[in-house]
């Protein structure tokens, strides 16, 4: 009822642009396909009832009644997806004791504002990997009440008791006999039973996608960053019962064994992946297994490490060494073969800046053009949805544009200027 009041009171004051009803053609003077991973030379795209209806070389000539956006010297783009957000949330020092002072509404609203801040930086799709408040800001973007990108839920985090996803971790003794242990309706399990249960719950919750959280994490209130928290068996439960709905798993790891357990038992992609050997490089190639690294969240957490009181004393060490490390094993996995898709775990770091995870891929040594691929082409895969990620007659109308071309220097992407999703536009350049 909250979370719906919330919404209804944004409504208002929101006002969309419509799908136009005539045909609208989008001029660039480049074009990044997604495909290839090269840059082309001037196209126009023909974008009508949301999707895109032609991609034709050169500045063509169109019919009578298709409108025009001139773009000029700009390279257009699929528009990027993020498969790792937390739209919920933003660290900072508060949020350990946040949780106890606020409710789901004050969430939801802070919610809509991260959501307009990614979809402005280019980011027309995202994966929101842990939080109640995502699937009620989905049904919110897709009603039209409020501005964001299009939202691939997962609702609750799957954890074991005490793991990264617990939710009463950190609560005194008095509380959590008032309230009792968590069970599979909240997330939580320690069974194969419960494992089924979980995934069945967050069914019934309208989830669109399964997370675990198969080690401990940086950011949770327990000692441990790296120990495995499942069993292989329970992994396998959640995996084989998501099949059955149609769900994939994303595994949140850092240590070598969860993230093993993880991979045989058939999780769909490994987030972070910090302590990422040989034998795991090995493993996720041979099970076909995704990496999405989220560097900007490592190096977010591993600045603010630096600072007295910005992280419980718990949490502090394991900032400091786990969050280092991500980058360099993002380096690794690149160049052992393992396939990557773009991930940023905003919400650890400030929403909005999810362009900068293109800038730390390329300190890494991935190709820029990979580098792209993994937020276009890639990313579409993770998530099973053939009509996103390139700009192709037929697939959903999500066009972003920017100076420059960011092939050639990687910084060009802080620079989006306009940004379309579903044939609607969201922001364009302010006329010179």
């Amino acid at each position: 009822m909250r979370l719906a009041a919330a919404s209804l009171a944004l409504a208002a004051a929101t006002a969309l642009p419509a799908i136009a009803a005539q045909p609208v053609a989008v001029h660039c003077d480049r074009l990044f396909d997604a495909r290839s991973g090269r840059v082309l030379g001037e196209h126009t795209i023909v974008v009508e009832d949301g999707r895109i209806r032609s991609v034709i070389p050169g500045r063509a000539k169109l019919p009578d009644g298709t409108g025009s956006i001139v773009l000029g010297d700009r390279t257009c783009l699929p528009g990027w997806i993020d498969l790792h957000v937390h739209l919920g949330s933003e660290s900072s020092p508060q949020s350990y004791s946040e949780g106890f002072r606020l409710d789901p509404v004050d969430y939801a609203f802070r919610a809509v504002g991260f959501a307009g801040k990614t979809l402005q930086a280019g980011f027309t799709t995202v994966r929101d990997l842990g939080g109640e408040v995502s699937p009620h800001l989905r049904d919110a973007i897709n009603q039209g009440l409020v501005e964001g990108p299009r939202i691939f839920a997962a609702g609750k985090s799957i954890a074991t008791t005490g793991g990264h996803a617990d939710p009463t971790n950190g609560y005194n003794s008095m509380l959590s006999h008032l309230l009792g242990p968590p069970g599979p309706t909240e997330g939580v399990i320690n069974s194969v039973d419960d494992a089924r249960q979980a995934v069945r719950q967050r069914y019934k919750d309208g989830s669109d996608v399964i997370k675990i959280t198969a080690t401990g994490g940086v950011l949770s209130y327990a000692r441990s960053g790296d120990a495995p928290q499942f069993t292989e068996d329970e992994i396998k439960a959640v995996v084989d019962t998501a099949k059955d709905y149609g769900y994939r798993v994303a595994a949140h790891a850092h240590g070598t064994e969860g993230m093993k357990r993880a991979i045989v038992a058939g999780v769909t992609s490994i987030e972070h992946g910090t302590h990422m050997t040989d034998e795991v490089i090995a493993l996720m190639k041979r099970h076909d297994t995704w990496y999405v690294p989220t560097i900007s969240a490592g190096r977010f957490v591993a600045e603010k490490a630096k600072i007295d009181g910005y992280f419980p004393e718990v949490v502090r060490p394991k900032a400091a060494t786990i969050g280092a490390q991500i980058q360099d094993t993002a380096a690794r996995a690149y160049r052992g073969g393992v396939k990557i898709a773009f991930g940023t775990d905003m919400g650890v770091g400030p929403h909005g800046d999810n362009a900068r995870e293109f800038i730390y891929m390329v300190e890494a040594g991935i190709p820029s053009a990979y580098a792209l691929q993994s937020a276009t082409l890639h990313a579409a895969t993770v998530l099973g949805m053939d009509d996103l990620g390139t700009i192709e007659p037929g697939k959903r109308a999500d066009i972003i544009a920017l100076p420059g071309n960011p092939v050639d220097d990687i910084n060009a992407v802080l620079g989006v200027d306009f940004v379309m999703k579903d044939g609607k536009v969201y922001a364009q350049p302010v006329a010179e």
